[in-house]
């Protein structure tokens, strides 16, 4: 199916309103093989009827279904490297002497807040058994959410295909806590159990999801206007403990986003921790 004249804006309009994602004209190849075929199967005879059939009907799984196609699901496991040597080796040992300080040493709040097929937070998982050991007493609890329901579905089973497996920088550690079953290989239950999913919209007001000591909010902001964007990160930072770290995605920075949020880079890794107390010297 081809975008006839007009139905480009429409669909702009369409991947703005549901999922927050500015799409300029050179997208259009994405619409026409992404979503023409969910047109076709649904009767609608050009992208205008699909337009409607999306915004004034009431098919949440349509919904859901369009939002999960025009979105973007490119991830791997230990994606970029630097994010997770940096949670290893800077930010873990500074949240858990922050803890200390709190009587909470044992307790963590991790949050990969566009976790598409759970490849982040799993690999999340893995630093933390690595870094703490068995885990045993402690109290961690890693989100992962994203706006697309079959992406969580496939994340919840936590199964990978060998062509997954094997696009990691950490090949070791996917031995190490992977197991072989039909279809694939699947995560241990060692790191599975520390993952909760949520279905979630970043665009809306955020739900009580309480507060962490590190977010990951990588490789989503280049998708969102810069309103948006600048109003997703405050309500992002307002998620994080004041010793809470926010790591983006190598091609985002957070200049318009207020005078708090002042970058650094460890491990290759563009960190802010927007809600530090700094001292005032008398």
């Amino acid at each position: 199916m081809q975008l006839r004249q007009g139905e480009m804006s429409l669909m702009r309009q369409l991947a703005l309103q549901l999922a927050g994602i500015a799409l300029d004209d050179s997208k259009g190849y994405l619409i026409e093989s992404r979503l023409g075929a969910i047109a076709r199967r649904i009767g609608c005879g050009n992208f205008n009827e699909l337009y409607f059939r999306v915004r004034y009907g009431n098919d949440k799984a349509l919904v859901d279904e369009i939002v999960a196609a025009i979105t973007t699901h490119e991830t791997t496991f230990f994606r970029d490297g630097g994010p997770f040597d940096a949670l290893q080796w800077k930010l873990l040992p500074e949240v858990l002497d922050a803890r200390e300080r709190l009587g909470q040493p044992r307790r963590l709040r991790i949050w990969s807040a566009a976790c598409s097929t759970g490849q982040e937070p799993y690999s999340i998982g893995m630093v933390l058994h690595e870094t703490l050991g068995s885990l045993a007493g402690w109290d961690v609890q890693i989100v992962g959410s994203d706006i697309a329901r079959p992406t969580l579905e496939a994340a919840q089973g936590g199964v990978y295909a060998p062509h997954e497996m094997a696009r990691s920088a950490r090949p070791a550690l996917m031995a190490k806590y992977f197991e072989p079953v039909p279809g694939g290989h699947r995560v241990v239950d060692a790191v599975r159990k520390l993952v909760t999913f949520r279905q979630l919209n970043l665009l809306e007001p955020l739900p009580a999801l309480g507060q962490f000591d590190v977010v990951f909010l990588r490789n989503v902001l280049i998708y969102f206007e810069a309103e948006a964007r600048r109003s997703l990160v405050r309500r992002v930072a307002g998620t994080l403990l004041p010793h809470g770290w926010l790591v983006v995605g190598a091609a985002e920075n957070l200049l318009d986003a207020g005078p708090e949020f002042v970058p650094e880079t460890h491990c290759r890794a563009t960190v802010y921790q927007p809600n530090r107390r700094t001292p005032v010297c008398s």
